[in-house]
């Protein structure tokens, strides 16, 4: 069946967006000196090459190849389904906030609600292998800023991520909801754990991609996918990030976009605190409360709600077992060390510490206080 206009049209952004040795900045380099893609692949290769290599232009003056064409097809079937979206930069519903970017994606694949990409976001990043206390830390951000009309932008890895997104969909119908953005096709959910996450986020939010439908996860996306995390939102907390990390380069890009940063500080002996520290000695913003963050932006939804930090359970007024744990992880040898209890007896305690939801206990056997 032939193509409609609109189809049209839309399959030859879906071609710009998967021609080979084209990357954002030089489609859009060629978009502000031609036109819409239709424009551009009705040029002659001698044209062409006045603005890109002589290969290239040859490229694009070629008819589309078969597998191409067979992956701009898909998408377009792929589109037709409810709530799915191709958004191109032509379009009045792309997010405004990435024009703002140095190289934005010229289409991106949305799968549920195009309007949570815009109005005031936060993103939330953080390390893949969080501690207890960090995954709640961003639970209870999110939590707070989506209660309060901010969106909560992420990146739907494991750790932070995940606490992220969770705890902005724990805000409920009223609350401002989450994006995903992905480092894989928005038909590839990565990690496969987290599929009824990305569902639910669908549901109540979006779920965001510039890669192919069918693109697996591989490590060169995911600094990709990070601009788009720091260009959708107004500011980028980090709450937990080793000294090399994915969430740094997150924070970097969106200083270089006049973004905010914010870092949440940890224990000095913590790995997963060293990444916050150095931010916050480049400048960013130390935080200890979603207030702090919204404080600092100013102009965006009026708070409402009591912040994070006073809002999860409070420990036991005086524990001996708490007193000695303190706030950095510890074995259990250490913490008996410090409160002098028998083995047993310390045991006890520590299991009834755990399900009352004061302590968590590490993969690597230590014991950390949460509250």
């Amino acid at each position: 069946m032939p193509l409609t206009q609109t189809s049209e049209e839309l399959a030859a952004w879906l071609r710009l967006s998967l021609e080979p040795n084209i990357g954002s900045a030089t489609a859009c380099m060629l978009l502000s000196a031609l036109g819409l893609p239709d424009q551009i692949y009705a040029q002659r290769a001698t044209a062409l090459s006045r603005h890109v290599p002589e290969a290239l232009a040859r490229q694009l003056a070629a008819p589309m190849p078969a597998d191409m064409a067979e992956q701009v097809e898909r998408a377009l079937e792929w589109v037709q389904a409810p709530g799915r979206h191709i958004l191109t930069l032509a379009e009045p519903t792309y997010p405004q906030s990435l024009l703002t970017i140095a190289d934005p994606p010229i289409l991106l694949y949305v799968a549920g609600d195009p309007a949570f990409l815009q109005g005031p976001s936060l993103a939330v990043v953080g390390a893949r292998n969080a501690t207890p206390g960090g995954q709640e830390n961003a639970r209870a951000f999110a939590r707070h800023l989506a209660g309060n009309g901010w969106r909560v932008v992420s990146g739907l890895a494991l750790g932070i991520d995940a606490a992220a997104h969770e705890g902005a969909l724990d805000a409920g119908p009223q609350g401002a909801g989450t994006v995903a953005v992905m480092g894989t096709g928005i038909d590839r959910i990565y990690p496969a754990s987290h599929r009824d996450l990305a569902h639910r986020i669908a549901a109540h939010g979006a779920l965001v991609s510039e890669l192919p439908l069918g693109t697996g996860a591989r490590p060169q996306h995911f600094p990709k996918r990070n601009r788009i995390v720091a260009g959708l939102a107004r500011g980028v907390l980090v709450v937990e990030a080793a000294k090399q990390s994915g969430s740094l380069i997150t924070a970097r890009l969106a200083g270089e976009c006049g973004r905010e940063v914010f870092a949440i500080p940890g224990s000095i002996h913590s790995p997963l605190s060293r990444g916050c520290h150095a931010l916050i000695r480049q400048g960013a913003k130390l935080v200890e409360t979603a207030m702090d963050i919204t404080d600092e932006l100013g102009g965006g939804p009026t708070p409402a709600r009591p912040s994070p930090k006073e809002a999860v359970p409070a420990a036991p007024p005086s524990h001996p077992v708490l007193d000695a744990l303190g706030f950095d992880p510890l074995h259990l040898d250490a913490i008996q060390a410090r409160c002098g209890l028998e083995t047993a007896a310390l045991q006890t305690q520590l299991v009834e510490l755990e399900l009352q939801g004061h302590i968590a206990r590490l993969d690597d056997g230590r014991y950390q206080r949460l509250h």
